[in-house]
């Protein structure tokens, strides 16, 4: 056992039993490195991350990448799920020196920690046109032995190119809203849904966007852009058909082979995005997605005293990818009658969901409906639907006695704070109780868990990051919205106020990521890498606390924020989706003060009518709810229906404007 057996994340906990001596991120590793002139090795990587544990498995035991590495380096662990700044730092330096990123990270580094060489994955040996770790090793001890004014002058450069001021503010006004749809549209993929080419990311912010576009102009391409795209991806592989949630992209351009892992924030967005899908669309599959993922996440990825946990692992073991979701013909059959398996083969296994490091094994997606099985069959269609929905009941009681990949059950602040804003959501768009009352219990575990005083924590011990702060606000204010207590509303400033004072640029607005700037790299990103940038979610926080609460100071940080990120937003393409939600916001804000109980009818056709940029107040209890649209309010609306009634006009209002 190596040091790493005291550390509390489970990537840490996990490589305490390799070969390597292995650092936790701290002062000590860069102490050892200083005083005894050795290179750094991080490798930096997840628990849920399917490479990173192929690498541990095959170089990380070995015998002599080991002795290379404890005779001649200092080697620090990272878990890039408990200090996501860290490893974002690194994976930008390894980016420039043209390397690529994503996990395993495998950086070289001086005893300063500047790094000088990088990669991802390594296999022991020449493999699949890599080099081999073994070889990687000696050629960096080499080059760290001979030609250290050659390190320090790479460095040196590499540093300097990575620390380029961000561009000066720009100007902000609607057009940019058309011009931003305009970009996203080019990217899409029209026969496919998603954007781009494979492997395809969701990238909720664009679909959120998109969404919100159609329902204020009824533009239609950007309506069938999100509905084509949540259709395909709920009818493939990267959605799970028997277990519901979502893994975390698709190796493929067709949403059919997904990679494995099933991440909660992740799945936090999509499920935003399909539970407001079906309030603008209508479409029952969006909500039977929603329905399932909403099932997935309280089964899998929740503590039943509430609070989420942050993963469930792509692999049980490191040799089979994906076993655990994937199916031979073998195990297709056991459980199921003849007809049964002949009915459920026609719908779920296809050629296209074949495994390719082993054919034998498949990922299931509906390939055929049951109208289509019924037209090739002569069956009935109502009765093969109702033999599909019982046959995936036994095929998932099959995979439950199977071992299951591991769950990291670190409560991560802003991970947690995503899902209560989005439980609390569906409480909203499906009405389902129960999903508010674990959102709430789950706030108030997590704020006990993670606040004392003015000090918010990511996990234990580690410092609170933007992210952190943003989204545990926005949890707060939906937890305000859903019940008018004002506690929660105080504690949503309270965080704001401790965020602006830490993280705010006051000198070019917008917020940064930490408080500790490794490397001495300042980040302030407005990017959607692939969830949704905090920067543009902190602007449509700051929007919604200045129309709740009348202190204009929130609407000008908003507004110096969005002008700080416009000039670099344009050309992001899909990566802006977010920032383009929060400029919309700006401009197309709805605000209700609802002068009424928060449990009474008017009240809840309020909390439960759809708008893409809401903002709930509380007042006192006069019988009404008072309308805000943009900076214009409207006479007191004392019936449900009335409020209905002017709700569906402004959206209206939006059809007439594209007219």
């Amino acid at each position: 056992m190596n040091r790493l057996s005291k550390e509390s994340a489970p990537y840490l906990k996990h490589a305490a039993d390799q070969k390597i001596d292995w650092y936790p991120w701290s002062e000590e590793a860069f102490d050892k490195a200083r005083r005894e002139n050795r290179p750094l090795f991080l490798s930096s990587g997840a628990v849920w991350c399917h490479w990173c544990h192929v690498m541990a498995e095959e170089c990380f035991f070995d015998d002599d990448i080991a002795r290379l590495l404890n005779e001649n380096f200092v080697s620090i662990k990272l878990d890039r799920d408990e200090r996501p700044d860290v490893d974002r730092r690194y994976q930008l330096a390894v980016a420039a020196m043209g390397s690529g990123g994503g996990w395993p990270l495998s950086v070289f580094m001086t005893p300063d920690g500047r790094p000088f060489f990088g990669g991802t994955y390594f296999p022991p040996e020449d493999r699949m046109g890599r080099p081999g770790f073994n070889k990687v090793l000696r050629a960096v001890l080499e080059l760290y032995q001979t030609k250290r004014d050659d390190i320090t002058q790479y460095t040196d450069k590499l540093m300097a190119s990575l620390k380029n001021p961000h561009p000066r503010a720009g100007e902000i006004g609607e057009s940019l809203l058309a011009e931003g749809m305009t970009n996203i549209l080019s990217e899409f993929d029209p026969q496919n849904g998603g954007f781009g080419i494979a492997p395809k990311f969701p990238m909720p912010g664009a679909l959120e966007f998109l969404m919100n576009r159609h329902f204020l102009t009824w533009d239609g391409p950007a309506g069938y852009a999100v509905s084509k795209t949540l259709e395909a991806m709920a009818s493939g592989g990267f959605y799970d058909q028997l277990g519901g949630g979502f893994h975390r992209y698709s190796t493929d351009k067709s949403w059919i082979i997904p990679h494995f892992e099933k991440m909660a924030d992740d799945n936090a967005w999509l499920l935003r995005n399909y539970l407001n899908a079906y309030s603008i669309f209508g479409d029952r599959l969006f909500r039977e997605v929603a329905e399932g993922t909403f099932c997935f996440v309280r089964a899998v990825l929740s503590d039943p005293e509430g609070g989420f946990y942050a993963s469930q692992d792509a692999d049980v073991v490191p040799g089979d990818e994906g076993g655990y979701f994937t199916w031979t013909d073998e195990d297709f059959r056991k459980g199921l009658s003849e007809y049964e398996y002949r009915i459920l083969s026609l719908h779920l296994i296809d050629e296209a969901g074949a495994m390719l490091h082993d054919g034998s094994k498949r990922v299931l997606y509906p390939a055929m409906t049951a109208r289509e099985i019924a037209e090739k069959t002569g069956g009935d269609a109502a009765e093969i639907a109702s033999i599909i929905k019982g046959g995936k009941e036994k095929l998932t009681a099959e995979r439950n006695r199977r071992q299951s990949p591991f769950i990291d059950r670190t409560f991560y602040t802003s991970i947690n704070g995503m899902m209560i804003s989005v439980f609390l959501l569906g409480h909203r768009r499906l009405g389902d109780i129960a999903l508010r009352d674990f959102a709430l219990k789950s706030l108030e575990r997590i704020m006990k868990l993670r606040l004392s005083g003015d000090r918010l924590c990511h996990a234990g011990g580690v410092k609170a990051l933007l992210d952190d702060y943003a989204y545990l606000v926005d949890a707060l204010i939906a937890a305000y919205e859903a019940t008018g207590d004002k506690t929660f509303l105080q504690d949503a400033e309270k965080l704001a106020g401790i965020c602006i004072e830490k993280l705010w640029d006051k000198d070019e607005g917008g917020f940064f990521d930490s408080e500790d700037h490794v490397l001495e790299m300042k980040i302030k990103g407005i990017e959607d890498i692939p969830h949704p940038s905090a920067n543009a979610l902190c602007v449509i926080l700051l929007l919604k606390l200045y129309c709740v609460t009348g202190n204009n100071g929130y609407r000008q940080y908003a507004e110096k924020s969005l002008k700080a990120f416009s000039p670099r937003a344009g050309a992001l393409g899909i990566h802006a989706g977010y920032y383009f939600c929060a400029l919309d916001a700006y401009f197309n804000s709805l605000s209700l003060t609802l002068h009424t109980p928060p449990t009474g009818p008017l009240a809840e056709t309020a909390l439960f009518a759809y708008h893409p940029y809401v903002s709930i107040a509380y007042g006192e209890d006069r019988g009404c709810v008072i309308p805000c649209v943009r900076d214009v309010c409207y006479e007191p609306v004392s019936e449900p229906e009335k409020l209905r009634e002017f709700l569906d006009k402004e959206r209206d209002h939006g059809k007439i404007r594209r007219a």
